[in-house]
């Protein structure tokens, strides 16, 4: 009974023993990882991802080291730039782990010794540039760091893939300088475009303008034009009329007598003419009704004509030359040589006893008769012309 209770308690040894030695034997390794044998104290081996047989109390086997790309991040480190202002840059590293037996024993803490190598290299490579510099750099920095940090942890095993520049936090008050700098900045570009667009709208409404008085003056152009060519037309055809319905004297007349109240229209005039042809006109109008006289008005020469001359009547009252030279109608007469047609007026000495408004109304009447002495020449031609197309 003892005896098997001794072989079964020694059988579970062996069984525990056996347990113990092939755990101890056998080593499985993660993908991506390693790990490094020692036997006796001394490097033996590096175990690669899978199983792995090792001698059990004889080697030992280490941690396992991560084969894949590790990221780390440093806080702010204080660097001077060359412009003696302290900045805080944050940094960010890729590294990969290429030789596990370096990483192992080439260094003790190969992260801590990624970080004090970063933050020299910072120092180095910031302090030959300024601020701006540095803040507008930032792929130059990285490329700089990452071909340095690369050359120095080559020995321990160890692969910078990558080195990020995270933050440059600049002291507050360069950060308020740098505040002001950019609203000025703003400031001036938004005055720019302002301006711009205050240039192109006067461009704009300049050309506008231009283009409308270019086409107002086209526009005034073709309405002359038009005009002219209305009042030619309109010329025409009465000179057409008068031709076709043969217009004797008489319509003549009364046409010039229906003239004579515009003579006075004139502002500022303080006494009008009546011309020495209206007495024709009137002999022409009074035979026309009474069915005496040839129909046609009195030419020089005839009884009651003033000729060359024009009685005139001073702001007191208007008078019309008889038939017998008299003055006629109301008001007093006048007796002056210049209002009779006298020599005195048609340029004779001027009696004494004129005074000087009565010597200006007569220059004036006298300038009045040239004017219608042309007038007159006019009319005789306006009626030779009716003459010579009239059928008879």
């Amino acid at each position: 009974m003892e005896a098997g209770i001794i072989a079964a308690v020694a059988a579970v040894i062996v069984v525990i023993v056996m347990f113990v030695f092939v755990a101890k034997t056998v080593r499985i390794v993660p993908q991506a990882r390693a790990r490094n044998v020692e036997r006796f104290g001394r490097y033996r081996k590096t175990l690669q991802p899978g199983m792995n047989f090792i001698i059990p109390f004889v080697d030992r086997v280490k941690p396992l080291i991560d084969l894949r790309e590790q990221v780390v991040a440093f806080k702010g480190a204080p660097v001077i730039t060359q412009d003696n202002l302290v900045v805080l840059i944050d940094t960010v590293l890729f590294f990969q782990v290429t030789d596990p037996r370096a990483a192992d024993y080439e260094i003790v803490d190969y992260i801590q010794a990624i970080e004090q190598i970063t933050a020299t290299m910072l120092r180095s490579v910031i302090g030959n540039m300024d601020l701006e510099e540095t803040l507008t750099s930032r792929d130059k920095i990285n490329t700089m760091l990452r071909g340095v940090l690369d050359d120095a942890s080559g020995k321990w095993g160890l692969r910078v893939t990558r080195v990020e520049i995270k933050a440059i936090d600049p002291p507050k008050s360069v950060i308020d300088a740098m505040e002001k700098q950019m609203r000025a900045e703003r400031e001036k570009r938004a005055a720019i475009l302002t301006a711009e667009g205050v240039r192109q709208s006067k461009v704009l409404t300049a050309e506008g303008e231009k283009q409308s008085q270019i086409l107002t003056a086209e526009g005034d152009k073709q309405s002359q034009i038009l005009r002219a060519e209305g009042q030619a037309q309109a010329i025409g055809t009465v000179f057409q009329a008068v031709h076709r319905n043969d217009a004797d004297a008489k319509v003549l007349a009364y046409q010039y007598l229906q003239t004579l109240p515009q003579l006075a229209q004139a502002e500022g005039n303080t006494f009008w003419v009546i011309p020495s042809e209206v007495t024709s006109a009137l002999r022409t109008l009074s035979g026309a009704f009474s069915g005496e006289g040839d129909g046609r008005p009195a030419g020089p020469g005839h009884p009651g004509q003033v000729t060359g001359a024009a009685t005139t009547a001073l702001p007191g009252g208007t008078g019309l030359p008889g038939a017998d030279g008299d003055q006629a109608g109301t008001g007093d007469p006048v007796d002056s040589p210049a209002f009779s047609g006298g020599p005195a007026v048609a340029g004779g000495p001027v009696d004494g006893d004129l005074t000087r408004a009565e010597q200006a109304v007569a220059e004036q009447a006298a300038r009045t008769r040239e004017e219608l002495a042309h007038v007159e020449q006019e009319v005789a031609a306006v009626q030779a012309e009716a003459q010579r197309f009239s059928p008879g």
